[in-house]
């Protein structure tokens, strides 16, 4: 597996429409900054079939410094999330060799030594 960026994503979708890159980057950071946009004033997206961004409240609560070991108060915020579709969760969890699966190593003979 590797990382995908967004310009491979844009050339990847050029390859498969015949559309111009520049066309696609324009619409693909259109839509980015759009989903910012609704973010910001509060709102829920919902693609369906691929997952849905939100922002929600999290509390307030203490935390550390790890520097000077200095307890500090974390205030509430707002932190955007964002969670995907069961339609995607299943095709991922679907795939062979999902990480996490345990493999079965071949058994070893194992021979007893007398020291």
């Amino acid at each position: 597996m590797s990382n995908i960026t967004k310009q491979s994503l844009i050339q990847d979708i050029a390859k498969s429409t015949g559309f111009v890159r520049n066309d696609i980057k324009t619409v693909i950071e259109q839509f980015l900054d759009l989903l910012g946009e609704k973010l910001i004033e509060g709102n829920t997206i919902e693609i369906r079939g691929f997952g849905t961004f939100a922002c929600k409240p999290r509390k307030a609560r203490p935390a550390r410094n790890p520097r000077t070991g200095e307890t500090v108060q974390i205030e509430e915020r707002m932190v955007p999330t964002f969670k995907f579709s069961n339609d995607i969760k299943n095709k991922i969890n679907s795939l062979e060799g999902v990480v996490g699966e345990t493999v079965e190593e071949p058994e070893e003979d194992t021979v007893q030594s007398e020291i």
